[in-house]
């Protein structure tokens, strides 16, 4: 296995900047499916226009720099380059970054807790754009085509909420939709959202946990083969507030998630768990924000990762961004990967800003690699034959995530799914 993994406080530090003479922070070809629309070499002078390497000092060399805005005519055409894009193969994409997205949007159904309330509301609802801006392309372009959204409140000083919102696809023509979450204040709930059918789904959630709400997001992407999704999930925490955020991907064709979370007040906390499982052909990407503008407030991401069968791709990028002004910060991320077979692809890439040498700690972490040769010769040793043996790592090793959803169902659907990938490996 490949570790990294650094624990830093101090002024103005920036992590993970390569150290190979040469090599930028591109990577040796981005996304291959990119390179039609990328004439220019990488490396010499091409790399100065990128975010990192020769390009430090231009708008989005920090995370802090990258540009928001609701109209996606703010944004530049995409060409693979991007920071935010470099490992998406566009063509993959399904027209989402580009096309008008007026195909029909996935039905959305609701179950759960009756004091909770799910509302559709026009675009220029006042709670519409409450708890984010879109920070890239594809988001504005899912707010632009949008034509209308779904607003759920979860009531003040409620306890014990549990619902679940499902989207099915019925349609693989390109398509906007927009969930808005509000966790009013001192409010504790756990929210599920389903991912299931046929989509090709441009998607913006916000996500808005008032002060001292406790909220619980459960995100499934459990879609068909042939869909394709986008989904932006932008979070504000409130004071005191604790958001834990979990999205478990499998299904698709390509899927791109990517949660920020931005505290608005002292005390707040937020956990980014998350789980995948890439199979042949599949691109998973995952794509992370955490902004510490406040002080004295608590992340934790952690995010497990299998995959196997030829060109399956898992893309993990997290983004931890600790202001000047957040003194007593305390941050960690971490991305785990499990390559079960030849062919398959992993990229993480951790990174971590630091403003202010005044916090309690931030840290960051990175592990890609195959089978722990000594976790399968102790199960063999006890009589426990090898393909048995490594379902058992597999499990154990996801098993982190799971169960922090301590969600019985869920729980158990995961656990059937995870079997069912392990026997497509074993066969």
């Amino acid at each position: 296995m490949t570790d990294t993994a650094t624990h830093l406080s101090g002024e103005k530090a920036r992590l993970g900047a390569p150290s190979i003479s040469g090599f930028t922070e591109e990577g040796e070809n981005l996304s291959p499916l990119n390179a039609a629309e990328v004439s220019s070499p990488l490396g010499g002078d091409a790399s100065k226009a990128h975010s990192h390497g020769a390009g430090a000092g231009i708008p989005d060399s920090s995370r802090a720099g990258r540009k928001t805005s609701y109209n996606v005519e703010d944004f530049a055409a995409l060409t693979g380059r991007e920071e935010d894009f470099r490992f998406t193969p566009l063509k993959r994409l399904g027209g989402l970054h580009k096309n008008e997205l007026t195909g029909a949007a996935p039905e959305v159904s609701f179950t759960g807790a009756k004091a909770v309330t799910l509302e559709t509301v026009a675009m220029t609802d006042a709670r519409v754009g409450s708890a984010g801006i879109p920070e890239d392309r594809v988001s504005a372009n899912a707010w632009k085509y949008a034509a209308e959204a779904k607003v759920l409140t979860i009531p003040a000083d409620s306890s014990g909420e549990e619902v679940t919102v499902t989207f099915t696809g019925t349609s693989t023509e390109a398509a906007a939709s927009h969930l808005v979450v509000i966790a009013e204040k001192n409010s504790e709930s756990v929210l599920v959202i389903d991912h299931v059918g046929s989509a090709v789904l441009a998607q913006n959630i916000e996500i808005d946990v008032r002060e001292g709400a406790k909220l619980t997001v459960i995100s499934l992407q459990a879609w068909a083969d042939d869909a394709i999704h986008a989904s932006a999930h932008l979070a504000k925490v409130g004071k005191d507030a604790h958001l834990k955020h979990i999205a478990v991907t499998y299904g698709g064709d390509l899927v791109r998630v990517t949660p920020s979370a931005h505290f608005e007040g002292e005390g707040g906390e937020v956990e980014l768990f998350g789980l995948y499982f890439a199979d042949a052909g599949q691109h998973l990407e995952h794509r992370l924000f955490v902004d510490h503008a406040t002080p004295n407030c608590k992340s934790n991401v952690l995010y497990k990762g299998a995959l196997q069968g030829k060109d399956a791709h898992t893309v993990w990028v997290g983004d931890v961004l600790i202001r000047k002004e957040a003194k007593g910060t305390n941050s960690y991320e971490a991305n785990r990967n499990l390559v079960l077979t030849d062919g398959a692809r992993s990229d993480s890439v951790p990174n971590l800003e630091i403003e202010t040498g005044l916090i309690d700690g931030a840290g960051h972490a990175s592990t890609t690699g195959r089978f722990n040769d000594e976790h399968l010769f102790y199960l063999m040793a006890r009589g426990i034959d090898e393909k048995t043996a490594r379902r058992l790592v597999v499990r154990g090793f996801l098993n982190e995530i799971v169960q922090q959803i301590r969600v019985p169902e869920i729980e158990e659907r995961l656990a059937e799914t995870i079997e069912r990938e392990l026997a497509a490996t074993d066969s």
